[in-house]
């Protein structure tokens, strides 16, 4: 057993297993204490402490989630959402809003058969991966889970039965959770017994999957159980106590929406995003019928509507799994059910759909937690419609990866949330084409279908795109929520008659000036995002007349008819643009197109750097004089060939270079120095193979030997009159790019008094439509600049410091210790404790103080010799 967890991961893996034995700890001791007629805890009190135990464990899964070690984070996130939603439901019967007999019953009986078979899954997967204790305890509150359901009839089993279960949990999850805790204190000191951890480096690295994606089928799989039961005769209907286990499905799944698009999955996004719509409906649902006496029905528009969307996600899901587009083929089906039958939540034909989804659901989530920590995958089809288009002339897919998401500005950990903004925007406008005529609003499914998918789904959608730097897109989504929002809850939501009038109008007028400001906007970003805006424009005109009673017959039908038709055309375009490299839906070029970041986005190649033909295409840009941006082993530098001088005059004067801070000289290897090396000091020569490649940049005496690589009068840019800053960089890019144009020269992609540029979008917003080409990797892996070492005494034995950068100044002075230390060995010559002990103390030691220490003053003729030596033992 091999532990390969950091400190913090260690420390939230510790408390997320503590925080499941201090569930389990109460849960018995309520199950061991309490009597067929008085629970020792109030049933009030009890749900408010699960609900903090829920809090606990949802921030260890999401951190856990986020370091990709899945098992773990499923099992906290899961056994949250069983806490969470069973302490709602303890909370609706101590505050007598459920019947604590049959009610209780009821409303736990469906959330707890699924999480059953849930934690029965994670068991089998945590077996096959060897994450045994993880198994172990989902196995014991799998068959708590069991044995509750089986006791809600008989109490007394219930008591003995859960209490048994329970207390595995709690002993086996504190043993091991304080064991892991020991651990990280103690730093690797102390390990208990059986507290290791297996070692999964292979499965944890070099993955791109969603593995928060096995949440949102397990939440799937919950509300899928609470429709089917009352179908099956297991309860007699839906109601108000299956409320918290719809809503805390439907939340859960938001969270699930966000983290998929931190997993770079918009696809994945997009599907939870719309199912969490679903289960926000349904519990919506569930308390009307409980409050108004009557079952909710649904207008056909927006059911309908919601197929289609179903429908196109999955035939794009379907390029990157086939199984993934088929399992949501049945919300495809789930939505048709509901549109053809009225009173859909509570009629045969949904609550079949719903008891296939159950199915699906489970054994979706069977294969996705396998797959997500195996390196032996149970087919899904994966690569299937990619081999299929490999040979079509027409179609091209994308490849997906981080890059296909960059965003505009800095560095974002989110995907593009466009397709589901424009999808909600879709379901919001033929949501409210259905009318609440004379019937009580609340009875009809209009408000849910609003306020979750153009209110909460846009705020989200906001949130992200801010998140990604994309300003405009960001403010429309946001303003467009919260006006779904707002008019939802007053036209829909029992309020309208109250609110209607000279007030109301204010507030639409408000909205309506912040709308100008979008639509202006969008005039500088394509003609699509301008039609949108524009007619969302035309929508709160109809709001604005139907606030003063003066809203023409049709109008407002028409208009919203027109903006969802514009919306669905924006997000099959957004999905098909992400999907297919050729053919494009086109969006439009901007109405009004302005100089620097907006008007040159076409000059400048944005190219993957992990490429080989993007580094070449790079290389030619570069060869016919143009200036490029490229990651380095630091940050991001601008770089031009020195064979083209005015490539080089032109870098400097873009980046308005400060004499206190010239260009430098790079170079792929010391071979490309060869021709030149009579004109170099040796002992310059010795430094450089011995610091190469690396992050530091050498200042040497200028030379006649830079003309040899065609600077011409270019080369008055370079360096100072007195010296220039020459390096290898220890980068694969850029020494496969230098190697394919020739030594460069490179200045910081950042104009003079700016911070250094450390992601390739921020290349292109700070020196605009200036440079040709961009290689793009991301965010730097350093944040700090190389160290610049002074060698232009070297000769004198001395060497100093004009920047310490990434690599510090104790390492820079080691390395002619250790080429010395090399050449003893090579002649077999002892090392004198003098000559030890001086080349570490002195500040300036070098190569030519060690070897006098050893070899006296014969030192420089001694070392040539080595030379000689090594060169002919190489080339043997």
């Amino acid at each position: 057993m091999a532990d390969v967890l950091s400190d913090p991961e260690s420390i939230h893996f510790s408390v997320g297993i503590l925080g499941i034995s201090g569930g389990s700890l109460l849960l018995l001791v309520n199950s061991y204490s309490s009597s067929s007629d008085t629970p020792l805890i109030p049933n009030t009190a009890l749900g408010i402490e699960l609900l903090i135990i829920a809090a606990l464990l949802v921030y260890v899964g999401v951190r856990r989630i986020v370091s990709h070690t899945s098992i773990c984070a499923i099992l906290c996130l899961t056994v949250s959402a069983l806490w969470s939603s069973s302490g709602l439901v303890h909370i609706l019967a101590g505050e007598g809003i459920i019947s604590v007999a049959n009610g209780l019953r009821y409303a736990m009986v469906p959330g707890l058969a699924a999480f059953t078979l849930v934690l029965l899954i994670i068991c089998i997967v945590a077996v096959l991966q060897r994450e045994n204790i993880l198994s172990f305890i989902s196995l014991a509150i799998c068959l708590a889970c069991a044995h509750q359901i089986a006791g809600l009839t008989n109490l007394k089993f219930c008591q003995s039965a859960n209490a048994a279960c329970y207390l595995l949990v709690c002993f086996v999850a504190a043993y091991f959770g304080s064991g892991r805790l020991l651990f990280c204190i103690t730093q690797g000191k102390i390990q208990l017994p059986g507290t290791g951890l297996p070692n999964r480096t292979d499965l944890l690295h070099g993955q791109e999957v969603n593995d928060v994606a096995a949440v949102g089928l397990a939440m799937n799989l919950l509300s899928a159980s609470v429709l089917a039961c009352p179908l099956l005769g297991v309860v007699p209907q839906l109601f108000l106590g299956h409320v918290p286990w719809l809503w805390t499905a439907g939340v859960f799944q938001l969270g699930v929406c966000i983290l998929s698009y931190r997993a770079m999955d918009t696809l994945g996004a997009t599907f939870y995003g719309f199912t969490a719509i679903l289960k926000f409906s349904e519990g919506y649902t569930a308390l009307v019928t409980d409050l108004r006496g009557q079952e909710p029905y649904s207008p056909v528009p927006f059911p309908t509507v919601f197929s289609v969307l179903f429908f196109v996600l999955a035939l794009f899901t379907c390029h990157r799994s086939v199984v993934d587009g088929f399992y949501q083929l049945f919300f495809v089906a789930y939505c048709i059910a509901i549109a053809a039958q009225p009173r859909g939540f509570f009629q045969g034909g949904t609550q079949g759909v719903q008891a296939a989804i159950f199915v699906a659901s489970a054994i979706a989530l069977l294969v996705t937690l396998y797959n997500n920590r195996s390196q032996k995958k149970i087919p899904t089809g994966e690569g299937v419609i990619k081999n299929l288009l490999s040979n079509s002339s027409m179609f091209k897919l994308r490849t997906q990866d981080k890059h296909l998401y960059a965003p505009y500005l800095g560095y974002s950990k989110y995907a593009d949330a466009e397709v589901l903004g424009h999808g909600c925007s879709v379901l919001a406008a033929f949501a409210i084409t259905a009318s609440a005529a004379n019937q009580d609003p609340l009875a009809v499914l209009i408000l849910p279908w609003v306020v979750a998918a153009g209110g909460l789904l846009q705020l989200v959608c906001g949130s992200v795109a801010f998140a990604r730097g994309k300003t405009l897109e960001s403010t429309a989504f946001i303003l467009y929520g919260v006006m779904w929002t707002v008019w939802g809850l007053t036209r829909f939501g029992g309020l309208y008659g109250d609110f209607r009038g000279f007030h109301l109008a204010v507030g639409i007028i408000s909205l309506m000036l912040f709308n100008i400001i979008v639509t202006v906007g969008a005039l500088f970003l394509n003609k699509v995002w301008f039609i949108y805006a524009l007619s969302f424009k035309l929508i709160l005109i109809s709001f604005l007349l139907d606030a003063v009673a003066a809203l023409p017959y049709g109008y407002d039908i028409g208009v919203t008819i027109i903006f969802g038709l514009i919306s669905f055309y924006f997000f099959l375009a957004n999905l098909f643009n992400c999907t297919f490299h050729s053919p494009q839906l086109p969006l439009g070029d901007p109405l009004i197109k302005m100089s620097g970041f907006g008007g040159g986005r076409n000059l400048c190649h944005h190219l993957p750097a992990r490429k080989a033909t993007s580094v070449q295409q790079i290389a030619d840009i570069m060869k016919n004089g143009g200036i490029c941006g490229m990651p380095t082993d630091t940050v991001y530098v601008l770089v031009a060939a020195c064979n083209r001088p005015e490539a080089v005059e032109k870098a400097y004067k873009v980046k308005k270079q400060a004499q206190e801070r010239p260009m430098s000289l790079w170079i792929s290897s010391i071979k490309q120095l060869e021709p030149v090396r009579q004109q170099i000091n040796p002992m310059l020569w010795d430094l450089m193979e011995a610091a190469w490649p690396s992050s530091i940049s050498l200042v040497i005496p200028r030379a006649p030997w830079m003309d040899f690589f065609g600077l011409g009068d270019s080369s008055k840019y370079i360096g100072t009159p007195q010296s220039i800053a020459i390096r290898n960089p220890d980068c694969t890019i850029a020494t496969h790019l230098i190697s394919l144009v020739g030594p460069i020269a490179v200045t910081s992609a950042n104009p003079t008094g700016e911070a250094d540029t450390t992601h390739h979008n921020q290349v292109y917003a700070k020196l605009g439509d200036k440079v040709n080409g961009v290689l793009c990797d991301g965010p730097s892996p350093e944040n700090i600049a190389s160290t610049v070492v002074d060698c232009t005494k070297i000769e004198n034995g001395q060497i100093g410091f004009f920047r310490v950068g990434l690599i510090p100044k104790s390492k820079v002075r080691s390395i002619p210790n250790q080429k010395a230390l090399l050449f003893c060995a090579v002649l077999n010559q002892p090392v004198p404790a003098m000559a030890l002990s001086t080349m570490d103390l002195s500040q300036n030691s070098n190569e030519d103080d060690a070897f006098s220490h050893v070899f006296g003053g014969q030192a420089w003729h001694i070392m040539t010799l080595i030379r000689a030596i090594i060169k002919h033992i190489q080339n043997k």
